[in-house]
């Protein structure tokens, strides 16, 4: 994982309000616990036929190191 795909997704999310505020409410949750909701949110984008690389960001945030990162550029939630 690049720092430039990590610039990419918080530039998204910094152009939307909402994608910013779950990008910081997932990247907050302890490892295991991020991991469980992004089975969620991949099987459910699976059913609505995401792009591939809609679900490789999804995979991404799995990563603490990606967590981190976002967290640290968009701030903690709240």
């Amino acid at each position: 994982m690049t720092p430039e795909y990590v610039d990419s997704i918080v530039a998204v999310a910094t152009r939307d309000p909402s994608i910013a505020r779950v990008l910081r409410e997932i990247c907050a949750l302890e490892g295991g616990v991020r991991g469980s909701a992004l089975d969620l949110v991949g099987a459910h984008l699976r059913t609505k036929a995401a792009s591939p690389d809609v679900l490789e960001c999804v995979q991404a945030l799995r990563r603490d190191d990606v967590a981190r990162a976002i967290i640290d550029r968009l701030g903690p939630p709240g």
